[in-house]
């Protein structure tokens, strides 16, 4: 049987692959997450890899999904690997069993990244029309309009139906190189394939120092140094992008002070703009200091899904969005990551990403905006498919 495998490309320990499941905590029903802790507390000590999907808001708020969904995501998934290796020069035993059968499948993983990059055979559609997007847009502004909410987050899925997956972590290695995404992830179990291309961190724990780095404000990249230039230039000074990023943080600093000591929340850098190999970003940066009682599942109650995901106030945008989008997001919008044996962890955000369910050969890839008052509808449509349109163009190149 074929094992799973995750693969981190740019973890601060430098690339990791997990082989195999050790132990495994899978949430198919919303009522799991009673369990999550005690499992976590159960595998102290050792590198957990999870996944969480969007979909749990349902479990924090008194929310509920139903729209269409063809990837059957669980509500979350956290595993300890059968083994754990570090991949610079050569592959190397980090931790786990280092048995003659895992370091057959690290190696395989590895010169198959190393190897061919295959081209992306699929055709996507739009499960939603232009014309619906305006629709909606338009049911968006009258919300903002109305007061309802200050910013949402609006996304759409492209997809591919019958798509055969022959090389997968080939497709993904071609992805990290197009990309070159910090929060980086690939994962393969049997049931899905996830290519995740994120620039994006949800949240980050070192000691009990807790940091988020929200993205909100998207420019595209040119060839043309002085245009280029000009494109980061004018999303620093862009004050719809600034108002969105803003909003967010005031989101972030909310959730960080109902779990952080007395005073300690604080804005390290605001609306920064970073460049990646397709796009500039404007980020910013919220840390704060824990108190000492606060474990993971205390921080998922208090900070997810992640504001940059849904908008403000984050219960009344999650509603619309609902009502609103037309798929369920699933892992899309929510998170992978890797908790240490120490305790600290990391977790993106499940953005710029392929997700392929591997039962019914469906690829998905779903992109959005923020909507907020001063938004136009074209402009954020053409955001929408400059993000959906290097993700598959790129891979079909």
């Amino acid at each position: 049987m074929e094992r799973t495998v995750f693969y981190l490309p740019q973890h601060h320990l430098g690339p990791l692959i997990g082989i195999g499941v050790q132990s495994e905590l899978k949430g198919t029903e919303l009522s799991d997450l009673s369990l999550l802790q005690t499992y976590l507390n159960e595998q102290k000590g050792r590198f957990i890899f999870g996944t969480l999907s969007y979909e749990l808001k349902n479990h924090f708020e008194a929310l509920h999904s139903s729209n269409d969904d063809q990837l059957s995501y669980p509500y979350f998934h956290f595993w300890v690997p059968e083994a754990l290796y570090l991949c610079k020069d050569d592959v190397t035993i980090l931790a786990g069993h280092d048995t003659p059968e895992n370091q057959k499948a690290a190696n395989y993983f590895w010169d198959q990244y190393n190897g061919p990059k295959p081209k992306l055979e699929a055709t996507f559609i739009e499960k939603t029309s232009k014309e619906s997007y305006f629709k909606h847009f338009d049911q968006v502004q009258k919300a903002l309009q109305r007061g309802d909410i200050y910013e949402l987050n609006y996304c759409q899925e492209f997809y591919a139906p019958n798509v055969q997956m022959d090389n997968p972590v080939g497709l993904f290695s071609k992805l990290h190189a197009l990309t070159k995404a910090p929060h980086a992830a690939y994962i393969q179990s049997p049931d899905h394939f996830v290519f995740c291309a994120s620039p994006e961190r949800y949240l980050q724990k070192i000691g009990q120092t807790l940091r988020s780095e929200p993205i909100k404000g998207t420019a595209p990249r040119s060839k043309n140094p002085g245009e280029d230039q000009a494109n980061s230039d004018h999303l620093k000074k862009d004050p719809k992008e600034r108002s969105e990023n803003i909003m967010i943080v005031d989101l972030v600093r909310n959730d960080l002070s109902q779990l952080a000591q007395k005073g300690s929340v604080r804005v390290d850098e605001l609306c920064e703009i970073y460049s990646f190999e397709t796009v500039h970003q404007m980020i910013s940066k919220i840390s704060c200091q824990l108190r000492p009682e606060v474990n993971f599942t205390d921080i998922l109650r208090c900070s997810f899904p992640m504001g940059s995901m849904t908008g403000a106030p984050k219960i009344s945008a999650m509603e619309h969005i609902e009502q609103l989008e037309d798929f369920q997001r699933g892992l899309y919008s929510g998170s992978i990551g890797l908790i240490e044996p120490n305790g600290n962890f990391d977790f993106n955000v499940v953005i710029r990403s392929l997700i392929y369910n591997r039962k019914n050969n469906y690829l998905s890839c779903a992109v959005g905006s923020a909507i907020t008052i001063e938004a136009q509808a074209e402009k954020e449509y053409q955001e929408c498919l400059l993000k959906a349109n290097k993700l598959i163009y790129g891979l079909r190149s």
